[in-house]
Protein backbone atom coordinates (compact mmCIF):
# COMPACT_ATOMS: atom_id res chain seq x y z
CA UNK A 1 0.00 0.00 0.00
CA UNK A 2 2.56 2.15 0.66
CA UNK A 3 4.48 2.13 -2.95
CA UNK A 4 0.13 2.61 -3.77
CA UNK A 5 0.76 5.69 -1.87
CA UNK A 6 4.03 6.93 -3.36
CA UNK A 7 2.93 6.04 -6.89
CA UNK A 8 -0.58 8.24 -6.29
CA UNK A 9 1.94 10.87 -5.03
CA UNK A 10 3.78 11.09 -8.41
CA UNK A 11 0.78 11.06 -10.36
CA UNK A 12 -1.11 14.27 -8.20
CA UNK A 13 2.82 16.03 -8.72
CA UNK A 14 3.11 15.11 -12.59
CA UNK A 15 -0.78 16.37 -13.43
CA UNK A 16 -0.57 19.48 -11.18
CA UNK A 17 2.96 20.15 -13.02
CA UNK A 18 1.34 19.42 -16.08
CA UNK A 19 -1.27 22.10 -15.79
CA UNK A 20 1.16 24.08 -14.63
CA UNK A 21 3.63 24.11 -17.93
CA UNK A 22 1.28 23.24 -20.77
CA UNK A 23 -1.75 25.52 -20.04
CA UNK A 24 -2.04 29.32 -20.11
CA UNK A 25 -0.73 31.28 -17.08
CA UNK A 26 -3.48 31.60 -14.34
CA UNK A 27 -3.52 33.29 -10.54
CA UNK A 28 -3.97 29.98 -9.02
CA UNK A 29 -3.82 26.29 -9.89
CA UNK A 30 -7.23 25.44 -9.11
CA UNK A 31 -8.47 28.33 -12.00
CA UNK A 32 -6.59 26.06 -14.46
CA UNK A 33 -9.95 23.71 -13.91
CA UNK A 34 -11.89 26.35 -15.64
CA UNK A 35 -9.57 27.12 -19.34
CA UNK A 36 -9.53 24.66 -21.89
CA UNK A 37 -8.15 21.36 -21.56
CA UNK A 38 -7.26 22.28 -17.54
CA UNK A 39 -10.10 19.90 -15.91
CA UNK A 40 -8.94 16.71 -16.58
CA UNK A 41 -5.39 17.23 -14.91
CA UNK A 42 -6.65 19.14 -11.84
CA UNK A 43 -9.49 16.64 -11.34
CA UNK A 44 -6.63 13.86 -11.55
CA UNK A 45 -4.29 15.68 -9.40
CA UNK A 46 -6.50 16.56 -6.63
CA UNK A 47 -8.13 12.81 -6.65
CA UNK A 48 -4.78 11.34 -6.20
CA UNK A 49 -3.38 13.24 -3.66
CA UNK A 50 -6.71 12.11 -2.02
CA UNK A 51 -5.85 8.45 -2.94
CA UNK A 52 -2.51 9.02 -1.37
CA UNK A 53 -3.70 10.14 1.80
CA UNK A 54 -6.47 7.27 1.97
CA UNK A 55 -3.28 4.88 1.46
CA UNK A 56 -1.17 5.95 3.56
CA UNK A 57 -3.98 5.75 6.18
CA UNK A 58 -4.28 2.15 5.14
CA UNK A 59 -0.59 1.53 5.91
CA UNK A 60 -0.87 3.41 9.14
CA UNK A 61 -4.12 1.65 10.34
CA UNK A 62 -2.43 -1.67 9.70
CA UNK A 63 1.01 -0.97 11.87
CA UNK A 64 -0.36 0.91 14.63
CA UNK A 65 -4.07 0.56 14.61
CA UNK A 66 -4.19 2.59 18.54
CA UNK A 67 -1.34 5.92 18.19
CA UNK A 68 -2.34 6.94 15.01
CA UNK A 69 -5.68 7.25 15.45
CA UNK A 70 -5.85 10.87 15.51
CA UNK A 71 -3.41 11.18 12.26
CA UNK A 72 -5.37 8.72 10.82
CA UNK A 73 -8.46 10.89 11.10
CA UNK A 74 -6.83 14.37 9.58
CA UNK A 75 -5.76 12.10 7.17
CA UNK A 76 -9.00 11.06 6.20
CA UNK A 77 -10.37 14.14 6.50
CA UNK A 78 -7.85 15.66 4.23
CA UNK A 79 -8.99 13.38 1.67
CA UNK A 80 -12.77 13.86 1.59
CA UNK A 81 -11.64 17.78 1.20
CA UNK A 82 -9.56 17.26 -1.80
CA UNK A 83 -12.26 15.55 -3.64
CA UNK A 84 -14.80 18.46 -2.59
CA UNK A 85 -12.17 20.66 -3.74
CA UNK A 86 -11.93 18.43 -6.90
CA UNK A 87 -15.66 17.80 -7.95
CA UNK A 88 -16.75 22.17 -6.95
CA UNK A 89 -14.60 23.96 -8.70
CA UNK A 90 -13.52 27.60 -7.75
CA UNK A 91 -15.41 30.82 -9.59
CA UNK A 92 -14.30 31.91 -12.15
CA UNK A 93 -13.27 36.24 -12.76
CA UNK A 94 -10.90 36.85 -9.61
CA UNK A 95 -10.69 35.93 -5.67
CA UNK A 96 -14.64 36.63 -4.86
CA UNK A 97 -16.57 33.52 -4.10
CA UNK A 98 -20.08 33.89 -5.63
CA UNK A 99 -21.55 31.08 -5.22
CA UNK A 100 -21.94 27.79 -3.57
CA UNK A 101 -19.92 25.50 -5.41
CA UNK A 102 -16.88 28.32 -4.72
CA UNK A 103 -17.75 28.53 -1.16
CA UNK A 104 -17.54 24.77 -0.87
CA UNK A 105 -14.09 24.75 -3.11
CA UNK A 106 -12.71 27.35 -0.81
CA UNK A 107 -13.62 25.97 2.42
CA UNK A 108 -12.50 22.43 1.54
CA UNK A 109 -8.92 23.71 0.40
CA UNK A 110 -8.57 25.51 3.41
CA UNK A 111 -9.05 22.44 5.10
CA UNK A 112 -6.73 20.08 3.58
CA UNK A 113 -4.11 22.99 3.58
CA UNK A 114 -4.57 22.59 7.49
CA UNK A 115 -5.17 19.23 8.09
CA UNK A 116 -2.20 17.80 6.43
CA UNK A 117 0.39 19.49 8.35
CA UNK A 118 -1.60 19.30 11.76
CA UNK A 119 -1.94 15.20 10.80
CA UNK A 120 1.73 15.14 10.10
CA UNK A 121 2.52 17.04 13.41
CA UNK A 122 0.50 14.53 15.72
CA UNK A 123 2.19 11.32 14.04
CA UNK A 124 5.33 12.64 14.46
CA UNK A 125 4.74 14.83 18.17
CA UNK A 126 4.64 11.05 19.94
CA UNK A 127 7.83 10.52 18.36
CA UNK A 128 10.01 13.12 19.17
CA UNK A 129 13.38 11.13 20.07
CA UNK A 130 13.15 8.75 16.89
CA UNK A 131 15.14 10.55 14.20
CA UNK A 132 13.86 9.38 11.03
CA UNK A 133 10.52 11.38 12.57
CA UNK A 134 12.76 15.16 13.07
CA UNK A 135 11.92 15.96 9.15
CA UNK A 136 8.05 15.40 9.55
CA UNK A 137 8.06 17.88 11.85
CA UNK A 138 10.17 20.18 9.98
CA UNK A 139 8.15 19.87 7.01
CA UNK A 140 4.86 20.51 8.78
CA UNK A 141 5.95 23.39 10.13
CA UNK A 142 7.58 24.91 6.77
CA UNK A 143 3.93 23.60 5.46
CA UNK A 144 2.36 25.81 8.42
CA UNK A 145 4.40 29.31 8.05
CA UNK A 146 4.05 28.80 3.98
CA UNK A 147 -0.59 28.62 4.38
CA UNK A 148 -0.16 31.86 6.93
CA UNK A 149 2.08 33.46 4.90
CA UNK A 150 0.23 33.14 2.03
CA UNK A 151 -3.18 33.56 4.08
CA UNK A 152 -1.52 37.18 5.03
CA UNK A 153 -0.76 38.15 1.21
CA UNK A 154 -3.87 36.71 -0.28
CA UNK A 155 -6.27 39.57 -1.70
CA UNK A 156 -8.86 39.14 0.68
CA UNK A 157 -6.39 39.51 3.61
CA UNK A 158 -6.44 43.06 5.28
CA UNK A 159 -2.56 43.03 5.20
CA UNK A 160 -2.07 42.21 1.48
CA UNK A 161 -2.07 45.37 0.52
CA UNK A 162 0.63 46.50 3.15
CA UNK A 163 2.50 43.64 1.95
CA UNK A 164 1.90 43.78 -1.54
CA UNK A 165 0.78 40.63 -1.60
CA UNK A 166 -1.43 40.63 -4.46
CA UNK A 167 2.16 40.77 -6.74
CA UNK A 168 3.42 37.68 -5.26
CA UNK A 169 0.19 35.33 -3.65
CA UNK A 170 -0.26 33.32 -6.45
CA UNK A 171 3.75 32.06 -6.27
CA UNK A 172 2.77 31.21 -2.44
CA UNK A 173 -0.40 29.19 -3.75
CA UNK A 174 1.86 27.00 -5.92
CA UNK A 175 4.48 26.97 -2.84
CA UNK A 176 2.03 25.80 -0.41
CA UNK A 177 0.68 22.86 -2.80
CA UNK A 178 4.51 21.80 -3.17
CA UNK A 179 5.25 22.07 0.58
CA UNK A 180 1.79 20.27 1.21
CA UNK A 181 3.04 17.72 -1.47
CA UNK A 182 6.73 17.30 0.24
CA UNK A 183 5.11 16.70 3.64
CA UNK A 184 2.90 13.78 2.36
CA UNK A 185 6.25 12.16 0.75
CA UNK A 186 8.15 12.51 4.04
CA UNK A 187 5.48 11.38 6.07
CA UNK A 188 5.54 8.17 3.59
CA UNK A 189 9.13 8.04 4.09
CA UNK A 190 9.32 7.98 7.61
CA UNK A 191 6.12 5.69 8.05
CA UNK A 192 7.99 3.25 5.47
CA UNK A 193 11.48 3.38 7.75
CA UNK A 194 9.57 2.49 10.97
CA UNK A 195 7.38 -0.24 9.79
CA UNK A 196 8.04 -1.45 6.38
CA UNK A 197 12.13 -1.08 5.42
CA UNK A 198 13.56 -4.46 6.02
CA UNK A 199 15.69 -4.70 8.97
CA UNK A 200 19.38 -5.85 9.29
CA UNK A 201 19.74 -9.86 10.63
CA UNK A 202 21.49 -9.67 13.95
CA UNK A 203 24.62 -11.12 13.88
CA UNK A 204 24.87 -14.13 16.44
CA UNK A 205 28.17 -13.85 18.50
CA UNK A 206 30.70 -17.22 18.38
CA UNK A 207 30.78 -18.78 21.37
CA UNK A 208 34.48 -19.79 22.42
CA UNK A 209 35.03 -22.74 23.24
CA UNK A 210 36.02 -24.26 26.77
CA UNK A 211 39.96 -24.08 27.46
CA UNK A 212 40.51 -27.45 28.34
CA UNK A 213 38.36 -28.55 25.37
CA UNK A 214 40.48 -26.68 22.56
CA UNK A 215 43.38 -27.73 25.10
CA UNK A 216 42.44 -31.45 24.54
CA UNK A 217 41.72 -30.86 20.66
CA UNK A 218 45.46 -29.93 19.99
CA UNK A 219 47.01 -32.45 21.47
CA UNK A 220 44.79 -35.22 19.53
CA UNK A 221 45.95 -33.20 16.45
CA UNK A 222 49.67 -33.35 17.18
Amino acid sequence: MIWGAVAALLVAFGALAYAQAALPPQPLLSDYALVDGGLAPILVGMLALAVACVLLTYVLAQHEPSRSAAGRVLLLAAAAALMLTALFPTDAGGTDVKTLTGEIHRWSAALVFTALPVAAWTLARRRASVARWRPVRVAAVAAAVTLAVYLAAHPASFLSPAIDGLSYYGFLARLLVVAEMGLLAVLMVAVYREHLAPRPRPVAAAVPEPVSLAAHRRRRAA
